[in-house]
C-alpha cells in the first residue's frame, strides 16, 4: 500500500494533462502538493481545491519554470507555506513541430528554454533543499519516448528529452549519498489536451489502434508510475528510466 503521508510534493505544469494527474495521484497517496502553473490559473485552482477536498494541503503557484527568478520566488512561497519539500515532479514540456532545416531560431530556443532550463531550475533548487533537510527525497523527470526515438519534425524536443535523461543519470549518481532518488518516466503517446494541437479526435483514435496496446495511454497511468517511483517501495530505484508507452518504443521499428 503506497503511502506518502507527511510528504510535500511540488509538481510543475500541474494544471493540465500529465502534471494534473500526478498532482492528484500524489495527493491521493497522502502527500501535500504545490501545484505549479504558468497560464491556466482557473485549472490550477481547481486542482488545488480538489486536493484540499481530499483532506490534503495544496497551493497553486504561478511561475514560468524557464525563468530562474520566478522559480526562486515559487520555492520561497512554497517553503513559507509548507516548511519543507520531499518530492519533485519535473513535468513541464513544450514542443513545436517543424523540420530542422526550416526551424525558426526563436522557436527552437524557446523549446530548449522550457524543456531544459524549465527542468534545471526547479530540480536544482529542490535538490538543494532536500540535501539541506538531510532526510532524503525523490525527484522524477517526465521525459518522453522522444528521448530514444528520433521523431521527425521534433528535433529540438528530441534533443531536450535525450539530454534530460542523461542529466537524470548524472543527478542520480551525485545525489545517491544524500539518499535522494532521481528517476525518469518516458511516456509514450498519452491522451492530453496538447495532442489536439496536432490532430483531430478521429485521427487520434485511428492512429492509436496501430499501437501495440491498441489504444492511446492515459495521464493517470503515467501518474501511477510517478507515485510508485516516489514511494518508499521504490527505495532501491534510482537512475532508472521507466517507459509508460504501451510497447511503443519496443515496437518502433514496425511502424
Amino acid at each position: 500500500m503506497t503511502t506518502l503521508t507527511g510528504k510535500v510534493a511540488l509538481v510543475t505544469g500541474a494544471s493540465l494533462g500529465i502534471g494534473r494527474a500526478c498532482a492528484e495521484r500524489l495527493a491521493a497517496a497522502g502527500a501535500d502538493v504545490i501545484v505549479n502553473y504558468r497560464s491556466s490559473q482557473d485549472a490550477a485552482e481547481e486542482v488545488a481545491a480538489g486536493i484540499q477536498a481530499m483532506g490534503r494541503r495544496a497551493l497553486a503557484i504561478r511561475a514560468d519554470v524557464s525563468d530562474r527568478a520566478a522559480v526562486e520566488a515559487m520555492f520561497g512561497a512554497a517553503l513559507d507555506r509548507f516548511g519543507r519539500l520531499d518530492l519533485l515532479v519535473a513535468n513541464v514540456g513544450y514542443n513545436v513541430r517543424e523540420p530542422l532545416v526550416e526551424a525558426d531560431w526563436e522557436t527552437f530556443r524557446r523549446v530548449i528554454e522550457v524543456n531544459v532550463m524549465g527542468a534545471f531550475h526547479p530540480v536544482q533548487l529542490a535538490a538543494q533543499r532536500m540535501v539541506n533537510q538531510g532526510e532524503g527525497g525523490g525527484i522524477v523527470f517526465i521525459s518522453s519516448v522522444h528521448a530514444e526515438i528520433p521523431v521527425a519534425r521534433s528535433g529540438a524536443y528530441n534533443l531536450c528529452k535525450a539530454g534530460l535523461n542523461h542529466y537524470m543519470d548524472t543527478l542520480a549518481v551525485e545525489l545517491a549519498p544524500h539518499r535522494i532518488r532521481v528517476n525518469t518516466v518516458n511516456p509514450g503517446w498519452i491522451d492530453t489536451p496538447g495532442e489536439r494541437k496536432f490532430m483531430s479526435e478521429e485521427e487520434i483514435y485511428e492512429r492509436a489502434q496501430a499501437l501495440p496496446w491498441g489504444r492511446i495511454g492515459r495521464a493517470d497511468e503515467v501518474a501511477d508510475a510517478v507515485v510508485m517511483l516516489c514511494s518508499p517501495q521504490a527505495d532501491y530505484i534510482t537512475g532508472a528510466t521507466l517507459r509508460v508507452d504501451g510497447g511503443f518504443t519496443a515496437a518502433w521499428g514496425q511502424f
